[in-house]
């Protein structure tokens, strides 16, 4: 009897086994990000009728930690180095910015010169770079790991399955500073928490004197860090325009440019 359960759970554990992605099977084409529900909510809303002009130089990981690994040293950082472009992408996905390159602005004026030069004999010179209304200030301020941990468990007779999660924390702050006269105007922090899990099942027992079953299967699921701060980002954005709303620096759909016509921005 004792054999019948045991070639059972061989052929159990074979067939979970074939059930799990291998990575030559789960390779997929590249693909266009979805859209999130906070940029969908931000689309559908009326925006204004000019967009706000905004700079921003960087918008970069301010933690300085790496990944976390055992045994090794690691010279990867734990948080995306990319977050100044993820935070321009948003701006101009939102509807209610028109970004002014900044970051690369040596490569512009660079090119710029190279443009003047070539077109110094016809007498063309090409238009002055677009100014900015706004200069968006801030970063990645924090990343903090185990936040959360836990899981469940069960084992009897050498057979068991257990569950074990764990939740990081990335802050980020963003900040709006008036161009003009250097003050800032307002300043959100959002929250996003990254989380990990890993299931696993497995067999372990001797089923004579010198004989050894043993299975086991199991799977991880790590939530990707990059996506965690692109929706922190997206929701620190949100909650600027709405907060600038609430305190009257700009309007939806108004007929001129809306952040001129607010009187504590028109100071100098």
């Amino acid at each position: 009897m004792l054999r019948f359960v045991f070639i059972a759970l061989m052929l159990l554990g074979m067939s979970a086994c074939s059930l799990i992605p291998k990575p030559d099977l789960n390779i997929t084409s590249a693909q266009v990000n979805p859209m999130s529900e906070v940029m969908k909510g931000l689309q559908n809303q009326p925006g204004p009728k000019f967009p706000i002009p905004v700079a921003v130089y960087s918008f970069r990981d301010q933690t300085g930690q790496y990944k976390p690994q055992a045994n090794v040293s690691s010279f990867s950082t734990a948080v995306t180095q990319g977050a100044t472009s993820m935070l321009m992408q948003t701006l101009i996905d939102s509807k209610w910015f028109t970004p002014v390159e900044r970051e690369g602005l040596q490569n512009l004026l660079t090119e710029r010169k190279i443009s003047n030069k070539q077109n110094g004999t016809k007498g063309e010179d090409i238009p002055v770079l677009s100014t900015a209304r706004l200069l968006l200030e801030g970063g990645i301020i924090s990343y903090e790991t185990n936040t959360s941990t836990g899981g469940t468990g069960v084992e009897y007779y050498g057979i068991g399955a257990s569950e074990m999660y764990r939740e990081d924390l990335v802050t980020i702050y963003l900040r709006a500073v008036d161009v003009h006269s250097g003050k800032v105007m307002m300043s959100v922090s959002t929250s996003k928490r990254v989380l990990s899990q890993e299931m696993r099942a497995g067999l372990f027992r001797y089923t004579s004197l010198n004989r050894l079953a043993e299975a086991e299967v199991g799977f991880t699921t790590n939530e990707p860090v990059q996506f965690c701060v692109l929706q922190a980002i997206e929701l620190a954005v949100a909650e600027l325009i709405e907060k600038g709303i609430k305190q009257g620096y700009w309007s939806a759909s108004q007929l001129s440019q809306p952040i001129e016509k607010q009187p504590e921005l028109s100071q100098s």
